[in-house]
């Protein structure tokens, strides 16, 4: 294992949970079938890997992977029934006047040559994102946000409607910015239960590298 180079937070005979870099897809890309996947990384160090769930291609941090049939199985049953609690941590644009909030906005997926998401209150699905203030200051925010739901984007479109997208989400109306090449988004934690031990696990993923400069660069108090 000492040539794996993406950081491993945990692992047992079961699953595999791993700190995902910014800008490496989780499956293939469709823009360049041919560039670096995750997935692929994986396959050429363990005999079997599962996929369980995904993290945009931009996001860093944390995500499962199920090494058996049966990890699997298990896993996707929690995902399914959105008894997996994540937590991505977010640097976003502006200061908001509140401290906690639930959106609600529903969304439309895939809409136009940009393939963005939309917030559509007439033919959007069901969308829930619960946002918490950790730290601000006049012009921007440390935010945790929780999505109860898994739309395509969502955190982003939600702050994006919310009229304080994402640091760096150019996609989304973000101003350009010199502290960070990309959408300041970090899949930050994740509470499961073991599919074999019957244990809840809670594992976080340390920022990275661009994301913890960004957020320095910010001077948050506190």
């Amino acid at each position: 294992m000492s040539e794996f180079t993406i950081p491993i937070i945990y692992q047992d005979e079961q699953i595999l949970v791993l700190n995902k870099p910014a800008n490496l897809p989780v499956l293939p890309d469709g823009w360049d079938p041919t560039a670096p996947y995750l997935v692929k990384l994986l396959e050429a160090q363990f005999p079997k890997v599962w996929t369980v769930h995904r993290i945009d291609k931009i996001t860093s941090g944390i995500i499962v992977f199920a090494l058996t049939a049966e990890a699997h199985r298990a896993l996707n049953i929690q995902f399914e029934k959105h008894q997996v609690e994540k937590k991505y941590h977010a640097l976003i644009n502006g200061a908001p006047g509140w401290n906690e909030k639930v959106t609600k906005f529903p969304l439309r997926v895939n809409v136009g040559h940009k393939h963005r998401t939309m917030v559509d209150n007439k033919n959007g699905v069901r969308s829930e994102t619960r946002i918490k203030i950790l730290k601000r200051n006049p012009t921007a925010a440390l935010i945790e946000a929780e999505p109860r739901t898994g739309r395509t984007h969502q955190i982003r479109v939600h702050l994006y409607a919310l009229g304080h997208p994402l640091l760096g989400d150019i996609l989304y109306s973000a101003p350009e910015t010199n502290l960070i090449a990309r959408p300041a988004l970090h899949a930050h934690t994740l509470s499961f239960i073991h599919p074999t031990r019957n244990a809840t696990l809670t594992l976080t993923a340390p920022y990275p590298e661009d994301f913890a400069s960004a957020l320095k660069q910010c001077k948050f108090e506190g």
